[in-house]
């Protein structure tokens, strides 16, 4: 199954489409309709600052640094210099660089593809530093270490420990290697607990159902009618002026 699953084509429509991630299972738990519109084709998702300035970082781990900012021109200013939300990245870089314990957690094989079946469909996923028999690393960059349980990496994990486990028979514990992208760069090693995987993997399953029969086009998919895609496909209607006074309740 991973034979033809590469990093030229891992993102493409047709192993969107081939494939369930971890990412397209979180777009499915956001909003159905918009899930299956980036599935199809018909959507995409815009770029945000912040993400671009993850993947900056994430790019220099990967080694592909130089490709990145070829394709993204966006980090510079009119002048040619960095955007000032770039410089900062490189300043994070630059930390944990400098940080020992960090960078023996990235010191693993980087973008590791690995395909399997679960739930009864098949998954890919991409591993930010694999270290054989060793552990999983995903590396986040963040506004704060507050903020981390929002984006529910514990999915993330679950799906990646789940992964290697079918694919090697071995068991590994989880960690995000987390910088912040805070004034000072603060930055952590996290090991996402057992239990804690569990739990995610248990609650992947009990909506997986669902969301492969919406894929497959045998439910119709559900919006939230609160995203940016629900907003574009919207039509007008006429509403109680009173409703935006609960909103504020």
């Amino acid at each position: 199954m991973e034979k033809n699953l590469t990093a030229d084509n891992y993102y493409s429509p047709e192993q969107n489409s081939r494939f369930f991630s971890v990412s397209q299972y979180k777009d499915f738990m956001k909003c159905e309709a918009a899930a299956m519109a980036k599935i199809r084709g018909t959507y995409k998702q815009p770029v945000t600052k912040a993400l671009l300035v993850g993947s900056f970082v994430d790019s220099y781990f990967e080694g592909t640094l130089d490709a990145f900012v070829r394709d993204n021109p966006a980090v510079f200013t009119r002048k040619n210099e960095l955007r000032s939300e770039f410089r900062k990245a490189n300043e994070i870089i630059f930390r944990i660089r400098s940080d020992s314990l960090f960078m023996r957690f990235m010191s693993g094989e980087k973008q590791r593809i690995m395909t399997f079946e679960l739930f009864g469909t098949p998954w890919k996923m991409k591993m930010d530093s694999y270290l054989e028999e060793i552990c999983i690393t995903d590396l986040k960059v963040v506004a704060n270490f507050r903020t981390m349980p929002f984006w529910r990496y514990d999915l993330q994990g679950a799906l990646y420990q789940k992964g290697v486990e079918i694919v090697t028979g071995q068991l590994l514990p989880f960690y995000l290697a987390v910088a912040t992208k805070e004034r000072v760069p603060d930055l952590d090693i996290f090991q996402v607990p057992q239990s804690t995987l569990d739990l995610a993997l248990k609650e992947m399953e009990e909506n997986m159902p669902r969301f492969l029969a919406v894929k497959a086009g045998m439910e119709p998919p559900r919006c939230c009618g609160k995203c940016d895609y629900c907003k574009s496909i919207k039509a007008a209607r006429i509403r109680n002026y009173n409703e935006l006074l609960e909103d504020r309740g």
